[in-house]
């Protein structure tokens, strides 16, 4: 299947979630979000042969936030393997927002139950080899430029400090993993980490191709170079089925049905085997924490290209 979508149908439909700009609210408990404006909207399409289709404010960018923990995931288990990952973080889709630290106290062994709430992602990016936060964010930074194939993505200091300087439940939620055995290193070390990786700065086009790489299996788009093993990247865009939109994943499987990561700056990416990469961003976010006008745009590219996989 390869279905093509124009640059103006992409400029039709952004006009049409429009007045979905105004619903939702951009996020202030973390400072340096709440200066972005939700009248910044943008879409693009990277196809597997590369060639790519966006409209929007193209120029814009934006920080991964919790988009980041699938590209932490596939960089953990290239480290670490499938067993040591999965022996610390489980595999299991929970109701529970994506903050909740009561699965760690019920849950025996107090392990996060998916690396796609913040206690996963925390104990993934724990994993990461580094023997301090430069290394293991140089690596990561590294592994996401050789997904985007541009090597001028940089982190945005001022989210990461102000993520790092507001990141009271995410301490929380290290400690206790620290406590019980999850978590290994330095849990102000691993904030420091954590934080820059959900500062990693991306415009849509950067976006929808490391979406595409994934949906390639891992493939570079121009080289064939297999940037993340074929089963690791299967194992990433399972986990945005069923985990990656918060505790709406459910309903955004039966709506949407594409795999996809929602990050709280607004960002969406979307990666479809037999499509491509998919971006899609909006500052303003519903109650679960997902873009307000990027579901409207997924919603509407399914079900316009029936590109449900179910």
């Amino acid at each position: 299947m390869q279905k093509k979508i124009t640059q103006h149908q992409l400029e039709e439909w952004l006009e049409h979630v429009e007045p979905f700009t105004q619903l939702g609210r951009v996020p202030d408990y973390i400072p340096a979000l709440a200066k972005q404006s939700p009248d910044n909207i943008a879409i693009s399409v990277v196809y597997k042969n590369g060639e790519c289709v966006k409209a929007g404010n193209l120029n814009h960018t934006f920080t991964l936030q919790s988009i980041s923990k699938v590209i932490a995931l596939g960089l953990a288990l290239m480290d670490k393997g499938e067993d040591f990952v999965f022996a610390k973080v489980g595999m299991e889709p929970t109701g529970d927002p994506f903050h909740s630290i009561a699965k760690l106290e019920t849950t025996n062994p107090s392990k996060p139950l998916n690396p796609m709430i913040n206690a996963g992602a925390l104990a993934v990016t724990d994993m990461i080899e580094g023997s301090n936060p430069n290394e293991k964010i140089g690596r990561l930074l590294s592994f996401v430029h050789d997904l985007a194939g541009d090597n001028s993505i940089e982190i945005d200091m001022e989210v990461a400090e102000s993520e790092f300087e507001t990141a009271y439940l995410n301490r929380s939620l290290g400690f206790f993993m620290k406590q019980t055995g999850i978590v290994e290193g330095d849990v102000e070390e691993l904030l420091t980490t954590y934080t820059r990786q959900c500062s990693i700065d991306v415009n849509i086009q950067q976006l929808a191709r490391i979406g595409a790489v994934f949906a390639n299996e891992g493939k570079d788009l121009e080289t064939g170079r297999q940037i993340i093993p074929q089963h690791l990247a299967r194992i990433c865009k399972t986990f945005m089925v069923t985990c990656g939109m918060y505790d709406a994943s459910g309903a955004f499987a039966i709506r949407v049905g594409i795999p996809a990561k929602s990050g709280v700056s607004g960002a969406i990416m979307g990666s479809h085997n037999d499509f491509g990469g998919i971006a899609v961003y909006g500052a303003a976010l519903d109650e679960k924490g997902n873009s307000v006008v990027g579901l409207q745009l997924l919603e509407i590219l399914s079900s316009r290209l029936d590109l449900s996989i179910f």
